[in-house]
């Protein structure tokens, strides 16, 4: 079991391994989390962990993120200034690690940071007691499952079939262009990530126990998911498409 602790960036959002995030770093405990990432060499990978919040748990109000202590009222405030007494209890328990490639800081003190997702992980404990949160982590292998290799080509013609009901989501697509991965895990999770799904959806494909898992459940809401649109014609598809940028 390999196990790491990481500085921990919670999200209204579901990060995939190989998927890219771009984040717009303004609140200070996370402001402190990037540039404590800053020390580390650019040859070295600047890593953290992104894990989605639970559905009904306090956020930011102008953000994506969990708020500084200052955002939540004295009176509401536990020992871990605004998590509670708890706070793995706040996120969902599996979650991506993140380098972040790209880090630039702005004249105010805020950040722009671009990382993309690398390894998934279980959520052990957390520790909300410094400056930023931070995580004990176990890093979670991937593992194929049977006829990954059918079900990914299964899925890629199921996707390719929802796109096109989804006229003119051009900046989701996976086939404008560009040659498609033929790794079944790959596949699996740039589906997830591009399909218009609820963050509870998401979060169970990223936490599916194998590849083929999450490709059966991705082809049964492909298809799913294609025959509610084919009888919403008058909706626009930008509608459908609309996603929220990631900010803290």
């Amino acid at each position: 079991m390999t196990t790491a602790r990481l500085p921990l960036f919670p999200l209204n959002a579901v990060l995939f391994p190989g998927l890219v995030l771009p984040l717009n770093v303004f609140e200070e405990r996370y402001r402190a989390m990037t540039r404590e990432l800053l020390k580390t060499d650019e040859d070295e990978p600047r890593r953290f962990a992104v894990v989605a919040i639970r559905d009904g748990r306090e956020t930011a109000p102008t953000a994506l993120g969990m708020p500084d202590a200052a955002t939540v009222p004295a009176a509401e405030r536990g020992p871990s200034d605004g998590f509670g007494p708890d706070p793995v209890q706040t996120f969902h328990r599996v979650g991506c690690i993140a380098d972040a490639a790209k880090i630039r800081e702005r004249a105010d003190g805020s950040f722009e940071v671009l990382a993309t997702g690398t390894t998934r992980v279980k959520l052990l404990s957390v520790d909300a007691s410094g400056p930023y949160l931070t995580a004990e982590l176990e890093e979670l292998d991937e593992e194929a499952g049977e006829e990954a290799g059918a079900l990914a080509e299964g899925v890629l013609r199921a996707f390719r079939s929802y796109q096109k009901r989804l006229a003119g989501a051009s900046e989701r697509s996976l086939t404008t262009g560009a040659e498609l991965p033929d790794d079944p895990s790959v596949v699996s999770y740039l589906v997830a990530a591009a399909a218009v799904l609820d963050i509870p959806t998401k979060q169970r494909l990223l936490q599916a126990p194998d590849t083929a898992t999450r490709l059966r459940e991705e082809l049964t809401l492909l298809r799913s998911e294609t025959a509610v649109i084919r009888h919403l014609p008058s909706l626009p598809a930008v509608d459908l498409t609309r996603a929220p940028t990631h900010s803290n």
